[in-house]
């Protein structure tokens, strides 16, 4: 798929969506309001207001005109119920949503792109376009037949993993000379119509130094002693256990750094850390974090944070539903890519904790991506963190809620307290009563500000 349409895909996801929110809270109340102002940019990020569509094409370009559908057409319908200057303040709203979600668009293609052109030798994009490690599949738990019809076909082991903490096995293939990778898993899955197989994907983080000035430094919190084991990059400070997962581990990084230094300004006294970026490009790939969940789960860790995102992978699924099933709750960001990103993962898996972010003044994070569920939400912005050479720097990103939620995860377990029932009562109702789209359930951790 070209790079057009990419964005016109990403654009009507965008569009389709904060219709279908606008067309469930439209109110009295709520016209009245915009009848007063018309809507800043944190309105928008918090699901409140989207735009007309008339000017949508002429803003977008003809791959988004012939894309509109019935959600558009009731929209329409909705608007032409109101008063003038309120249509005036949807319109104003679109030219920013729509503003807002080209960049968002844009800077994701335009990230994956980059990688793709700068490591060919090392990463190309699997059967759904998602960047992969290069020439090699995975398959899960294959039978010895699998195995022989795969090299009859002119595949190879290179080697049998065994997760022996999540009792799961992966063998990875090399696919055969002059194949693409999209290709080798379409003559696989062929031959193998029962058979587990994927690519490796990539995942990236959530969240980065941030251009604003952060106010919020987290404090000296109530130690807590439930360990948390973090999936990301190294931190440069110390933590109870550090293991590599990708080559070149462990090597401190900004990121991982800042999610150690939040968990342990929010209290967390015991951190284990699993590097999988390393050094290399194709670091954060599904087996590497497959891998780190199981040395995690075999350490005894039961609360685990993950501030990457990437597409749905079954090696990960399998993953994560052992790791529940051994008592662990896994808390996981749902990136920065806007609301009409494809769902983020490992976030959008059954039973993981879905986490997106606010600001300083509680307001969702107009880049703060989506999962299949949504649970929490933390603070993502206004916040200062260590780098990887311990200064102190803004951060931005879900990638810095989902530690802070995790550590309230901890504190429950400290107290011997149901996880769930103890995360409810603290959260704090925030957008339309009861469980939404912006911020699930509620706010966690404000008294980690």
């Amino acid at each position: 798929m070209d790079r057009t349409n990419h964005v016109a895909r990403f654009i009507h996801r965008q569009f389709r969506l904060t219709w279908e929110t606008v067309l469930r809270t439209i109110t009295p109340g709520l016209l009245a309001m915009l009848c007063a102002t018309t809507l800043p940019m944190p309105a928008l990020a918090q699901g409140v207001m989207p735009g007309i569509g008339q000017g949508m094409g002429q803003q977008l370009g003809n791959p988004f005109d012939n894309r509109l559908d019935p959600v558009i057409d009731r929209a329409r319908q909705a608007v032409d119920r109101v008063p003038a200057d309120v249509a005036q303040a949807l319109d104003n709203a679109t030219t920013t949503m729509v503003q807002s979600a080209r960049a968002l668009a844009e800077a994701r293609v335009d990230r994956i792109d980059r990688l793709l052109r700068q490591n060919p030798a090392s990463i190309e994009r699997d059967a759904a376009g998602d960047p992969a490690i290069k020439g090699e599949l995975l398959i899960m738990a294959p039978e010895a037949a699998m195995l022989d019809k795969a090299r009859a076909l002119g595949f190879a082991v290179l080697g049998n993993e065994r997760l022996a903490s999540l009792d799961l096995a992966v063998t990875r293939l090399a696919i055969p000379s002059g194949m693409s990778l999209a290709q080798a898993q379409a003559a696989l899955g062929k031959a193998l119509p029962d058979a587990t197989i994927s690519a490796d994907v990539l995942h990236f983080t959530a969240g980065a130094a941030s251009p604003r000035g952060g106010v919020m430094h987290l404090g000296t919190m109530p130690a807590l002693q439930t360990p948390v084991g973090m999936i990301d990059g190294a931190p440069a400070q110390a933590v109870d256990a550090l293991q590599g997962f990708a080559p070149g581990a462990p090597a401190a990084s900004d990121h991982g750094s800042a999610v150690a230094n939040l968990l342990s300004g929010a209290g967390v006294r015991h951190i284990l850390a699993a590097d999988v970026y390393g050094r290399g490009p194709t670091g954060g790939n599904a087996l590497a974090i497959a891998r780190a969940v199981d040395w995690l789960i075999g350490r005894q860790v039961r609360v685990i944070t993950i501030s990457l995102v990437g597409p749905a992978n079954p090696l990960l699924a399998r993953a994560m539903t052992a790791a529940l099933q051994r008592g662990a709750v896994i808390v996981a960001a749902v990136g920065n890519d806007g609301p009409a990103a494809p769902p983020a993962y490992p976030a959008s898996y059954p039973g993981i904790l879905a986490v997106t972010a606010v600001d300083a003044r509680n307001r969702a994070l107009i880049e703060a991506g989506r999962a299949l569920h949504l649970d929490y939400a933390a603070p993502g912005a206004g916040l200062r963190a260590a780098n990887a050479r311990g200064q102190m720097v803004p951060v931005r990103g879900t990638s810095f809620a989902a530690p802070l939620v995790a550590s309230r995860v901890a504190a429950a377990r400290d107290a011997h307290a149901s996880v769930l029932q103890a995360l409810d009562r603290e959260a704090i109702d925030l957008g339309p009563r009861g469980p939404d789209q912006q911020y699930g359930r509620g706010l966690l951790c404000t008294i980690c500000r």
